[in-house]
């Protein structure tokens, strides 16, 4: 049986590695296998935190609205507010809701206004 030079395939497998793991820190930048292991792991921890991101972001935003609602005493709560919009059919995201609140707050008591008439 002939012989099988394996460096150049492995090689390059191992490089692709090393240049995804190439910013951690110690053994888990150098050594293959913990790098393996490291990369496997930080794959899952992205894939997980994409979604936890999304849930963060929509509580951040419907803080905001709650906050602006009360303050004015539009609605007494968000949970109205959302339901009425919803009746009237007013296509308005939580994120749109929460940059207008933010940067206007007027234009939100005249959408609040518009809902309750």
């Amino acid at each position: 049986m002939t012989r099988v030079r394996r460096g150049y395939t492995a090689r390059r497998r191992r490089t692709k590695i090393r240049l995804f793991a190439s910013t951690f820190r110690g053994a888990h930048s150098r050594l293959t296998r913990t790098t393996i292991q490291q990369k496997m792991r930080a794959l899952v921890s992205s894939h997980r935190d994409r979604g936890r991101q999304k849930r963060n972001f929509r509580r951040l935003w419907i803080t905001r609205i709650n906050a602006v609602i009360r303050e004015n005493k539009v609605f007494y709560s968000y949970s109205k507010f959302i339901n009425n919009l919803y009746k009237r059919q007013l296509l308005l995201n939580r994120k749109i809701l929460a940059q207008i609140a933010i940067s206007n707050k007027n234009c939100l008591y005249t959408i609040s206004k518009k809902i309750i008439k």
